[in-house]
């Protein structure tokens, strides 16, 4: 058994959403000094994207932050489901794609990222803001950071 834990973010083009939750939590684990004990990555569940840099507003929201942001959309293929132990999703949509794709035994490891988030009173999706302005993105960020700690503290960190 490895001591990595590895950790996938999903949303549906792999340029808003699980761009940002990638670059957070990265974030958070580095400012740990944990990062040799993840392997973290996103995707998409559709080929919209594939290849191209996050949207340039995540990307700003991030970096206004003081999280750099370093990624290429991709789609999910069969191997994430085996070599991810958490594939973490934003929203029911993406959970429903994610099972219905996962090789049967996989299932449990897919869950929504926003059940990790600390604000018990906030909903458990993290909305796409693509056609929402610059705030969407904010609100998103404060969710991933969020959701990135609690994550972090399940696993006892």
């Amino acid at each position: 058994m490895s001591d990595t834990i590895s950790v996938l973010f999903v949303c549906l083009g792999n340029i808003c959403r699980s761009p940002m939750a990638e670059a957070v939590f990265t974030h958070e684990v580095v400012q740990r000094n944990l990062r040799n004990r993840f392997t973290i990555d996103s995707c998409g569940t559709c080929d919209y994207h594939v290849g191209e840099s996050p949207d340039s507003r995540s990307s700003r929201t991030c970096k206004k932050h003081g999280v750099p942001v370093n990624h290429r959309a991709r789609q999910i293929c069969q191997e994430d489901f085996e070599r991810f132990d958490h594939i973490l999703c934003m929203d029911y949509s993406n959970l429903e794609d994610l099972k219905y794709m996962a090789p049967k035994g996989t299932e449990k490891k897919i869950q929504l990222f926003g059940e990790y988030d600390t604000d018990k009173k906030n909903d458990k999706i993290i909305k796409d803001p693509y056609y929402s302005g610059i705030d969407g993105f904010e609100t998103n960020f404060e969710q991933v950071t969020r959701c990135s700690k609690g994550l972090l503290a399940s696993l006892g960190f």
